[in-house]
């Protein structure tokens, strides 16, 4: 057996093991005292790490609470690019927010209520989450861009972009306002359904046969 790439891997995987150790305690002590309160000395005794540790891996504060930034702001440019032959990028999103809502996904907002309430007790978090919102619209606007060979500010493009990103962003509210009303994920996957298809209906004269693959 080749192992010449045996020690590469497992000093990644050890990594990805210590950031997950950090992300995790990190999490733990922002639900259990708020974020605001929480030093990275904490966390890094909470992980038994030092400190300049977590900073290597985490940049941000805030990067800790919300560890994943990247998956949320690339998913709704993601189902776009990924679209049907046929499919609008209205639809796509659609459907994928319908999936979504089948498997409770955090990134969609079913995180639970402890970390919901985690993030709306605390102003960072809350001014951190509006700019992720805002480059997964700019994110979406680029995927449009390059579907329909337009400029990325061209308005159409922004336009679309806009609309599309505000019923996903009132959607994520919306299920973040039922979390915190102590509703279960799965009640609230049965009443957000019947809102998403009425949200996304509102689109469809304007962007039914826009962007289609």
């Amino acid at each position: 057996m080749d192992t010449t790439h045996a020690p590469t891997g497992l000093r990644e995987l050890k990594k990805q093991e210590t950031r997950q150790l950090i992300s995790d305690q990190a999490t733990r002590l922002f639900i259990a005292q708020g974020f605001e309160q929480t030093t990275i000395a904490e966390i890094a005794a909470a992980a038994r790490v030092a400190k300049k540790t977590v900073t290597n891996y985490f940049a941000r504060k805030e990067d800790l609470a919300l560890d994943h930034q990247d998956a949320f702001v690339a998913s709704l440019a993601d189902a776009v690019a990924t679209r049907r032959p046929g499919d609008s990028a209205l639809a796509a999103l659609r459907r994928d927010f319908e999936t979504a809502i089948a498997t409770q996904n955090p990134v969609a907002g079913f995180a639970g209520h402890d970390f919901t309430r985690m993030i709306a007790d605390s102003p960072t978090l809350t001014v951190c989450l509006r700019g992720l919102h805002d480059r997964r619209e700019q994110a979406l606007a680029a995927t449009l861009a390059e579907s329909t060979g337009e400029s990325a500010d061209d308005i159409t493009v922004q336009t679309a972009a806009a609309l599309l990103g505000a019923v996903h962003r009132t959607l994520f509210h919306r299920i973040q306002l039922l979390t915190l009303a102590g509703r279960s994920n799965d009640d609230i996957a049965q009443t957000i359904a019947p809102e998403a298809t009425q949200a996304f209906a509102l689109l469809e004269p304007a962007l039914g046969d826009y962007a289609v693959a």
